[in-house]
């Protein structure tokens, strides 16, 4: 994974528990995973399979901070847990 460097979460004014879901669009620029495990996302920007987007699985994420930007976080394929989103 690529180095992360923690004074860039002050670029977020909010953060909110996760509750996954595979219907729910939910826009996070960074995600906190409190328990390891895969996590599946849809990338912020994806507008792939007529707009929907297309799921990523992020395989054994480890505890710490996941910097990536999505508009989804899907219930199904999704293991880890206590993830907080950053907005």
């Amino acid at each position: 994974m690529a180095t992360f460097y923690p004074q860039a979460l002050s670029n977020f004014g909010r953060a909110a528990p996760i509750t996954t879901s595979d219907s729910v669009v939910q826009h996070y620029g960074a995600i906190y995973i409190g328990v390891t495990g895969d996590v599946t996302v849809i990338m912020e920007g994806d507008s792939t399979n007529a707009g929907v987007g297309t799921p990523i699985l992020f395989k054994a994420v480890p505890v710490g901070i996941l910097p990536v930007a999505v508009k989804q976080v899907m219930a199904t394929g999704t293991t880890a847990t206590q993830m907080v989103g950053f907005t």
